[in-house]
């Protein structure tokens, strides 16, 4: 078991690190009785207005620098067909070349699995995941399992066990002498395997032997946050419903959806995105609510997974912008923006931190072999902000990236750079606190 963790442990430091320890602001993991969640948000019953602008009369002086940029691309090779763009400041069209055409999309695609969450849950939603025992504990010692029941949290970490184990030796269990049972749907350390899952938690029970990315995290909580001692004797089991008499002891709440969203969006997180996906049922489940939300025709977002990984998974720019300009709108009541859940150039680490051409911007940009895509909100003096969406198809995303930057930036230089965003593009204090933590419910009987 040792050499496998190690190995998968590996592949996961950096990752791990930078979501984690690379915030601007990192929350450790609270002891304390956090909020339960709220229930999800109910679906609209009537589909929201179209947020893009109708794909006709597109502003000629505009447009037409978009032809040239396209004609700049034709002429080094790169078919037509398989580049598009689509600019617009609120309801007015400003560009649209090929921007109705699904094309592959790469990591933007995650726009649709943030919009899809968010208007599914709320972005205050926290993920439940339940421990229980299956026994009685004496002098520390549980006679009996341990049982973890997942919840589909996707940022349940290592700083995560280490908090929840802390929590568990509250409760007076330093030994279990029967299992650690997993069961539902329990990913940590962004691992679908439950069996992987249940390794690294209890790993991260045990205190000792840490892999370096766990010693990491632990030096990132507060001075003089305990070591969990938590010797297992059962080994894992995994099953598929918690056994009979389980009860449940602690309900650990994961970090608020807002914050994971941002997470992955930031860091590009693959992993996060596909369960995200799963939670609510799947690519054409997320594809189907984008598409609703953005106001356009299902052709126009087509997936099959969550995350943006495989050519297949299509946007048209259209879609694209308008899943922005839908993020935009459906965070309002929350008083929240779209920076609060995207990433800002030049303020936030990740994937963005080189594309300063387009800086202030709210982006996600995407990459594969053969695409490389960039979509979201703007500032500019002339505008306020406008939402832009380019997807390029061939094989060069190098060069994609330094001609999608010098066609943005000359048109933001005619546009006027700005130092301050506009207040659709700041970012909320709209966390207040709300962060991951293991709450008492139950003490075990003796």
């Amino acid at each position: 078991m040792e050499s496998m963790l190690k190995t998968r442990t590996a592949a996961f430091a950096t990752t791990l690190i930078l979501l984690l320890g690379g915030c601007t602001t990192p929350e450790p993991t609270q002891t304390t009785s956090p909020t339960p969640p709220p229930p999800p948000t109910p679906a609209a019953t009537t589909p929201p207005a179209p947020v893009t602008a109708p794909p006709e009369k597109p502003d000629p002086a505009i447009n037409g620098e978009i032809e040239q940029y396209i004609n700049k691309l034709a002429a080094r090779g790169y078919a037509r067909e398989k580049q598009g763009v689509w600019i617009q400041s609120q309801d007015t069209l400003l560009a649209n070349y090929n921007g109705t055409s699904p094309l592959s999309a790469a990591s933007v695609t995650k726009v649709a699995t943030t919009v899809a969450a968010i208007e599914t849950f709320g972005p205050q939603h926290q993920f439940t995941t339940e421990i229980g025992i299956n026994g009685t504990v004496k002098n520390g010692i549980l006679q009996g399992d341990l049982v973890i029941t997942g919840g589909e949290d996707p940022l349940f970490v290592w700083e995560e066990a280490i908090g929840l184990g802390n929590t568990i030796n509250q409760l007076g269990i330093k030994q279990i002498t029967g299992h650690l049972i997993i069961t539902g749907k329990f990913y940590m350390n962004f691992e679908f395997d439950p069996l992987i899952s249940g390794e690294f938690l209890q790993q991260g029970l045990t205190g000792q032997n840490w892999p370096a990315e766990a010693e990491t995290q632990y030096q990132k909580m507060p001075p003089g946050t305990p070591r969990p001692q938590i010797t297992i004797n059962g080994g894992i089991k995994i099953i598929p419903t918690p056994p009979p008499n389980t009860k449940t002891i602690i309900r650990h709440l994961s970090q608020p959806l807002g914050k994971i969203v941002k997470l992955m969006n930031m860091y590009s997180n693959n992993y996060i995105a596909q369960m995200l996906a799963d939670s609510l049922g799947g690519a054409n489940i997320v594809a189907e609510k984008a598409a609703a939300a953005a106001g356009v025709p299902p052709t126009e977002i087509q997936l099959i997974n969550g995350s943006g990984l495989g050519e297949e998974n299509r946007l048209s720019p259209r879609a694209a912008c308008g899943l922005f300009l839908a993020l935009e709108r459906d965070l309002k009541p929350y008083n929240m923006t779209v920076a609060d859940i995207a990433a800002i150039v030049g303020q936030d680490l990740g994937v963005l931190q080189t594309r300063t051409a387009i800086n202030l911007g709210v982006v996600k940009t995407g990459t594969l072999n053969n695409v490389s895509s960039i979509a979201g909100l703007l500032p500019n003096q002339k505008y306020g902000f406008v939402c832009v969406a380019i997807i390029n198809g061939g094989a060069d995303a190098d060069a994609f990236r330094s001609e999608q930057d010098s066609i943005l930036s000359q048109l933001l230089q005619q546009w006027g750079t700005v130092t301050t965003p506009p207040p659709e593009l700041k970012p909320t204090p709209w966390e207040n606190g709300k962060t991951s933590g293991s709450q008492i419910i139950n003490k075990p009987a003796s």
